[in-house]
Formats: C-alpha cells, structure tokens, sequence
C-alpha cells in the first residue's frame, strides 16, 4: 500500500545547503517544497499545504522569523524549525516568541535535522486525529488539505480548501473580510469579494447553506454543529 508522504517546506538561500538538504529528506521519504527567499516561500505556502517548515532566517526580502510571525497571525499553525547560523540566546528567544517550534544552528549534522524533524512530526501530528468529522458523510483531511465524502475526494479549489481548513480551526467564530483576505491571498495577489463569494457559495453547496452564515458587511461564521 503506497504511503502518503509527509511535505516540507525548506526555506534555504544557500543554493549548495539547499540542494544537500533536499537530497537528504527526499532519500529519508519526505516531499520538499522549495524556496530561496520570502515571497517564494509564502507563494509556495498558499499553492500547496505541508507538514513542516525549515526556515532559514537570513533569506531575502523578509527574515524567516518575520515570516512565520505573520504566518502565525493569519493562523497558520505548521510545525515550523528554524535553522540558522545566529546563535545567540536571544535570537533563540526571538525564533521561539515568533512561534517557531525547534530551532537547529548551523554547520549541523543532517542525522540531527532528521531526528529533530521526526520527533516534531510525531509530536504535532501523533496526538491528534488526522481527519475531522463534519458530518454528513464529510470529513476533512487535516494532514493535506482534502475534503472527502464517504471516502471519496470532494473537488474544490485550492482557495475553497484554504477558506474551509480556516472555518474548521475557527468554528463558531466571526472571522471579518481582512483576515479571510490575508489567509486566501498572498501578498501580491488582490483579494476578490465576488470570488470569495463564490467560494463560499461553493462551500454551501458542500456542507450545507446553514452551515457558514453571512455577517453583513463584516464575514463570515461557520457552524460547528
């Protein structure tokens, strides 16, 4: 039976350790999602869900720490390891208060890398359940990102998947345009009311039109039954 494999971003402007430690989790099982800089890395993250972050914090245009704050404030909780050469308490400090989950230094031994990556997976993804019940026959794979109906994969759009994993990490919760925006968008894109519309109205298609209600002019709010 073929395994699904387990996605890492790898965040790396060093083109000779980038390729090294590709090589390295890719012989070790792992698919790798590349990235030399910032942007690169928030487009490939808004394209294509994975299981861990490797984040290197000097990369151009903005510093992995800064990075994953952000990614922090529009709710994404991906396991996340820094891996740099600062080394200093305080750049640990600052790694962990932006909500990294490990942090590595540079030179470093890939066996530790390995270690460290399986024993974050184990400990985010062991302890919880990979799927999520929302009835009606649905459930929502939370390891990548799919919606199934009676086992069988529901087709959505990548920004309906995004929007819907958003709703099921707030349920019962008011969330306003600008963070739904910020979570389906990326930085260079213009969000789009009437195709944010149109995901929703997808979505209801899917779920339910009671499901997901419409707070004028503010958002939207899923139902957790």
């Amino acid at each position: 039976m073929n395994t699904i494999k387990k996605r890492i971003l790898l965040l790396e402007d060093d083109l000779q350790l980038h390729a090294t430690v590709k090589q390295f989790l890719e012989l070790r099982g792992y698919e790798v999602v590349g990235a030399f800089d910032a942007h690169e890395a928030q487009d490939r993250l808004y394209e294509t869900p994975v299981d861990l972050m490797l984040l290197d914090v000097k990369v151009p245009y903005q510093s992995g720490f800064d990075l994953l704050g952000q990614l922090r404030a529009e709710g994404n909780d991906t396991p996340a390891i820094f891996v740099t050469s600062l080394s200093g308490v305080e750049d640990v400090e600052r790694g962990f208060a932006h909500g990294g989950d490990d942090y590595i230094r540079k030179p470093f031994a890939l066996k530790e890398l390995s270690v460290r990556i399986e024993s974050l997976l184990k400990r985010s993804y062991g302890s919880r359940e990979a799927t999520m019940d929302i009835g009606g026959g649905l459930v929502f794979d939370l390891d990548h990102s799919l919606l199934l109906r009676d086992g069988r994969t529901v087709a959505l759009k990548t920004k309906e998947l995004k929007l819907l994993s958003l709703f099921l990490r707030h349920p019962n919760e008011l969330l306003d345009y600008e963070r739904i925006y910020q979570a389906l968008w990326s930085y260079e894109e213009e969000p789009n009311p009437a195709s944010l519309r149109t995901y929703v109205g997808t979505l209801r298609q899917e779920l339910g039109k009671e499901r997901i209600e419409t707070i004028k002019n503010t958002g939207y709010r899923f139902v957790r039954e």
